[in-house]
């Protein structure tokens, strides 16, 4: 994946605030001509016909609805695996926990959380063996490092490390040593999976039943959950990996039909294109949607700002090549708020996304982006590994230009 040019810190953070007081401006009603819906609609097709992906399902919204919803090769009703799209919900919900005065950003996850007061940090790593050695965290681990992936932890599919010693323990990343100093680096992590386990400890609730009561039923996501009814199985898009360059069919997933705990908070739910838009618009609306009050501007838009300090978000390796390639567009950069990844202001990324959307995925390149300026959203998902396929993203990036070219 080739980089677009270093932007520095200050003019990283310049840009996220004029993003930010551009989206406080009047709103401008955008929308979508019925040739710009069809221009969509094709961009679909290729992508498919072309094989760079299997099946797509896209919509884009504005605050007030839907401006195009189309698919090829699935029903728009199809229902995926969002795996890391979970993220960004868990991170609402600590947020909402926050505003209710039941946790703050900044404090220690031990707090809340048995063994995190006496981390260890991984000094020396010996990759024949897997075997290390540590020393004490300089720093505190705090919810924030957690919500910015700058925690410490990583992930096995993507860290080198990480993926010997899971394999050698058995042991979840979040049970392992840290790989840096909590605030000094950003790893993609299960920093998510460890703040789904603080929502459990601050609410007393497992994460399906309360994340339904004050996010999804509020919101009106029926489809999203981390369970697929008996009645809805059929429209569960099939899943496809691309193997020495053939696209070919993963065995079939045994989908639950009951939700089951325990649940991740980093990863699990499945959803659709037009339940997750819902999701959107409510960032979109700064926390609200219709008459469902999920979170205040405040911390809508702090989720939105840079929460990582002069630390950019860094290119993840492919440890495990059969689930991903180095990711995230953006690396070198883009900022990482709480919960999402923050768009630079970057000539490389003309006629897409404003500085300042807010985005993430999942490794099935299930994609969403929420732009705080033009004030539209998009989501994009397939069933494709690994993630960030070349394929998959040229789909992506076709979507996003198709949107924003189009857009009046």
């Amino acid at each position: 994946m080739r980089l677009t040019r270093f932007v520095g810190f200050a003019c990283v953070t310049a840009a996220l605030a004029a993003s930010l007081a551009a989206a406080d401006g009047p709103a401008t009603k955008v929308g979508l001509s019925t040739a710009a819906k069809a221009a969509l609609t094709a961009q679909m097709n290729e992508a498919v016909k072309k094989g760079d992906a299997p099946a797509i399902v896209e919509i884009v919204v504005d605050r007030d609805g839907v401006l195009f919803q189309g698919s090829s090769g699935l029903p728009a009703n199809a229902i995926f695996n969002i795996a890391s799209m979970t993220k960004p919900v868990t991170s609402v919900a600590i947020m909402m926990l926050a505003e209710q005065g039941k946790l703050k950003i900044d404090d220690p996850v031990s707090k809340y959380l048995d063994g995190y007061d006496k981390l260890q940090v991984i000094s020396k790593f010996n990759a024949a063996d897997a075997s290390y050695e540590t020393r004490p965290a300089k720093t505190v681990m705090t919810i924030r490092h957690l919500l910015s992936h700058t925690s410490g932890i990583g992930y096995s599919f993507t860290n080198p490390i990480e993926y010997a010693l899971v394999n050698k323990t058995k042991k979840g990343e979040w049970e392992l040593p840290l790989l840096d100093d909590p605030g000094t680096k950003f790893n993609y992590s299960a920093s998510t999976r460890v703040l789904g386990f603080i929502v459990e400890k601050v609410t007393g609730s497992p994460l399906e039943p309360w994340y339904q009561e004050h996010i999804f039923k509020p919101l009106g996501m029926g489809d999203t959950s981390w369970a697929v009814a008996p009645d809805k199985q059929a429209r569960l898009a099939p899943q496809f990996t691309r193997a020495n360059g053939k696209m070919e069919p993963l065995p079939k997933a045994t989908v639950p039909s009951a939700p089951t705990a325990p649940f991740r908070g980093d990863g699990g739910l499945y959803s659709t294109v037009e339940d997750y838009s819902k999701f959107v618009r409510m960032l979109l609306n700064e926390g609200t949607l219709g008459s469902a009050k999920i979170l205040s501007p405040a911390s809508v838009r702090q989720m939105g700002q840079n929460a990582m300090g002069s630390i950019f978000v860094q290119l993840q390796p492919d440890a495990d090549k059969q689930r991903t390639r180095p990711f995230p567009l953006g690396a070198g950069k883009d900022k990482f708020g709480l919960g999402f990844q923050l768009a630079a202001d970057d000539p490389g990324t003309k006629g897409f996304r404003s500085p300042g959307s807010m985005s993430w995925a999942g490794i099935f390149n299930t994609e969403f982006w929420v732009d705080p300026v033009r004030k539209i959203g998009g989501v994009h998902m397939m069933q494709l590994l690994p993630f960030y396929d070349e394929g998959a993203i040229r789909a992506l990036r076709g979507f996003e230009g198709t949107v924003y070219r189009e857009l009046k």
